[in-house]
């Protein structure tokens, strides 16, 4: 198979720097970096006690690594008020998280040089673990303010909708 069956003249993999990140189907403004969608399948070594002195393999339990969302520091409300959702401080006792909806489902979505949609991937049940609202500052450096969210899922899967489109010449 042809790596871009649609674009066959195409010779280079898509970039990582054109990205989009959506929740509660609005996209969130300025996301700078995505940790890697990894999962890891757990090895489960066994053997009966006639078997030669190796050990067979199976699978086990998998597991998604959480997802970190960074970007710069703005007045965008969109982390904040998601991680408050996991808790408030100064809530009422047994009412400091909201479980109605802390959990959502995201969209992380590949753009090619163009900035048309070439792939997507819907990340399942997540929700914030850890939120940096103010990153390291510094007087000795010109740099960003960062902000961070650490999103716990129940796994990702490719959206199969999004095919490879025809890119302009």
């Amino acid at each position: 198979m042809a790596e871009f069956p649609v674009n066959p003249t195409r010779f280079d993999p898509y970039k990582n720097f054109k990205f989009r990140v959506k929740w509660d189907g609005q996209y969130v403004a300025g996301i700078s970096k995505i940790s890697p969608l990894r999962r890891t399948t757990d090895v489960v070594l066994h053997r009966e006690g006639g078997d030669p002195s190796i050990d067979r393999r199976s699978l086990g339990i998998t597991v998604f690594d959480p997802i970190v969302l960074e970007r710069g520091r703005t007045q965008d409300l969109a982390f904040e008020n998601w991680a408050n959702l996991v808790w408030r401080l100064g809530g009422v006792p047994g009412a400091e998280v909201g479980l109605a909806d802390f959990r959502k489902d995201i969209f992380i979505e590949l753009l090619n040089e163009a900035g048309q949609l070439v792939m997507a991937f819907k990340v399942f049940r997540c929700w914030p673990s850890e939120y940096v609202t103010l990153g390291d500052l510094s007087s000795e450096t010109s740099a960003v303010a960062i902000e961070r969210i650490t999103l716990q899922n129940e796994g990702w899967e490719r959206d199969a909708s999004v095919v490879e489109p025809v890119e302009p010449k």
